[in-house]
């Protein structure tokens, strides 16, 4: 080895060494772990399997603490009474923002002149409410219809199989795909919805590929294979949606001509908006699939509780005015008269929604916890909430919190339940799949009743079951931790 690669070695070690100085706890700062690896930290056991990393950290250091990942400090917290404290920090203390953007660009590529959320999000939100959510929920509807439907008839009668995986995000996305973004043609015609089938289908395939890299993506380890086909895979999705092809495209929704407005005025280009596209078409359709996967899944293996989701659904259709084969839409009072079904998609989210709440330490900050601790953080550091593991694993808030039940979330009295308690005291947050505080997921409503539609198709107008029901329910993906919505793995 020659003189200057071995001091070129040494350099690099010692700059790692700089980097990576012994940080000393401060008092009444939270227990401090640095793990054994300069810089690194924890970073490869917290990419692995951040929920048993994280549950490991607790029994040891308890509902607050600091790990090093990747260079990073990142305080941990962990006890849900003291999470209303973090969501609703003012950003000039405790920003989500800078997270945000760094995401936007490093998965998507997405880079937005004068980007501000909190100014995207208050010029959204009125396209996913009141009259625009109507009109979102019938087209859903109508576009669930094309696709589930007019699949399996193109496909001829008899049994079909494929992945419940594959089954719930293909139909979840192309219908979610032609609600937002708009239709071959109105009025529809076998014709205009055969091309809609057709197309929704490739925007789907070729939005699965990058689907599945996204973990990858997100975390900075892919592959040159894999950097390669993200490219590739990017290049025809931005084709897909660029404004260009959707200009022509029929029924578009308010909410896509509200966004294209607003990338407009922020002065993004052509190309970026398709990118920025590409973003919002993962971002509102990413997780409902995935979301309906699981609820059937638990359904089909749990008799006791789909004979109580078909026993609800025959009662609506029993006060029904026209046969299921008729119906055009589902009102939202229908919709919202369905206590059952909500207590099965609360259950799925609670076992399957594991996002990471975080925020970006502006100030030094004292941190009130409720049962009167206080905790010094850090500038510069990063706060992250796991709800995932607590409240939603925690057995103190819910009797075998790995087992799914149907009924957790209603009342003997069939109402929906909202009491749970940790510590003696009742829980606000007891369930958090949505987010909380100030980014709580604008499209929550629109995602619900997009997943019960979609429910009450399949249920109704399918028969469906498992070709292996003896099979165990498949793992969790758990490089999604925090990212995603689980998948199977």
């Amino acid at each position: 080895m020659s003189w200057a690669v071995l001091l070129g070695l040494l350099a690099a070690l010692l700059l790692l060494l700089l980097l990576s100085r012994r940080r000393a706890r401060r008092p009444g700062e939270p227990p401090l772990d640095l793990g054994s690896i300069p810089w690194l930290g924890y970073a490869l056991e917290f990419g692995k399997d951040a929920a048993s990393f994280l549950t490991r950290m607790k029994e040891k250091h308890g509902d607050i603490f600091t790990v090093l990942v990747g260079g990073r400090h990142v305080t941990v917290l962990l006890d849900p009474h003291s999470y209303e404290t973090v969501v609703w920090e003012p950003r000039s203390k405790l920003d989500f923002h800078a997270y945000a953007v760094f995401l936007m660009e490093r998965i998507f590529d997405v880079q937005l002149p004068h980007y501000n959320p909190s100014d995207e999000k208050a010029k959204m939100k009125p396209t996913l409410l009141h009259r625009d959510l109507q009109a979102l929920t019938e087209a859903m509807y109508t576009n669930l219809c094309t696709v589930l439907l007019g699949d399996t008839t193109e496909a001829g009668s008899g049994w079909q199989e494929m992945g419940l995986l594959d089954f719930s995000y293909s139909f979840m996305l192309r219908a979610g795909y032609l609600t937002l973004y708009g239709v071959e043609a109105l009025p529809r015609t076998p014709e205009s919805q055969a091309q809609d089938r057709i197309h929704s289908a490739d925007v789907f395939h070729t939005f699965r590929q990058l689907d599945l890299l996204l973990p990858k993506l997100a975390r900075g380890s892919l592959s040159v294979g894999d950097k390669d086909q993200v490219c590739k895979v990017k290049g025809h999705l931005w084709k897909l949606l660029s404004p260009a092809r959707l200009a022509p495209r029929a029924h578009r929704s308010s909410w896509l001509d509200s966004y294209l407005q607003h990338l407009e005025e922020m002065g993004a280009s052509e190309e970026m908006q398709a990118r920025a596209l590409v973003l919002q078409l993962w971002a509102t359709q990413g997780n409902m699939g995935p979301a309906a996967f699981w609820l059937l899944l638990f359904l089909l293996k749990n008799p006791e509780a789909l004979a109580a989701v078909r026993g609800e659904l025959e009662q609506i259709l029993l006060q029904a005015e026209q046969p299921v084969s008729q119906m055009t839409t589902l009102p939202q009072k229908v919709l919202d008269s369905m206590p059952v079904l909500d207590s099965v998609l609360s259950e799925t989210l609670r076992l399957t929604a594991a996002p990471f709440i975080t925020r970006e330490v502006m100030v030094d900050l004292a941190l009130p916890m409720a049962d009167g601790r206080e905790f010094t953080l850090r500038r510069g550091d990063r706060l992250l909430l796991f709800p995932f593991l607590s409240p939603q694993k925690d057995p103190e808030v819910y009797t075998d919190p790995e087992v799914f039940q149907y009924d957790r979330f209603l009342n003997p009295d069939g109402t929906e339940k909202k009491d749970f308690y940790k510590d003696g005291k009742r829980l606000k947050n007891y369930s958090v799949p949505w987010g909380a505080g100030h980014n709580q997921c604008l499209g929550r409503a629109y995602a619900t009743s997009s997943i019960k539609q979609f429910v009450f198709l399949v249920l109704t107008r399918c028969d469906l079951e498992l070709t292996s029901p003896d099979a165990e329910i498949p793992e969790f993906d758990l490089s999604r931790d925090g990212v995603l919505m689980l998948q199977d793995g």
